[in-house]
């Protein structure tokens, strides 16, 4: 993982602290013991019980390396008490025609980790992201993106 600092927000940090205690407080301890149950069974070698235990216990103690790095490389922006601006930041929500199909979008700008397109999230290390960080209402960028080069005009910030 980058050293690079990942912005992240104060409610995306408390959800993945919250997943990363899940994982050490329950989902650890548990599958700990499904093992140990799987143990008793007898030949390991046929143990579908015991097989999965150790998948399922490989999973868990990758995803907690994981959120631990994650969590060691955040920095939260506190996106409640930043001032007004014009230009579009970390936490904005904008709207944006595309210029080609007329279609309007609102996305908000967040981390990677809080990114979620299906709600309208991308992250500002997105190319879309990176387009918009520091443009003003009117103005036009220009995405590179598997289908060709695309325009949008930004048409609210919020």
């Amino acid at each position: 993982m980058s050293l690079r600092k990942r912005p992240i927000t104060s409610e995306g940090h408390k959800k993945l602290k919250e997943e990363l205690d899940r994982l050490v407080r329950v989902e650890r301890p548990s599958v700990i013991k499904e093992i140990e149950i799987a143990l008793g069974h007898g030949d390991l070698s046929e143990n579908a019980e015991y097989t999965y235990g150790k998948e399922k216990q490989a999973l868990i103690e990758t995803r907690i390396r994981d959120l631990q790095d994650r969590l060691a490389a955040c920095e939260i922006i506190d996106i409640d008490n930043r001032p007004d601006t014009d230009r579009i930041v970390f936490g904005s929500s904008v709207t944006i025609e595309d210029l080609d199909t007329s279609q309007q979008k609102v996305y908000r700008l967040l981390g990677q980790d809080e990114a979620d397109i299906s709600r309208g999230v991308i992250s500002v290390d997105s190319p879309l992201g990176r387009a918009l960080i520091g443009k003003e209402v009117d103005d036009v960028v220009e995405v590179k993106t598997p289908n060709g080069l695309r325009e949008y005009e930004v048409l609210e910030i919020s």
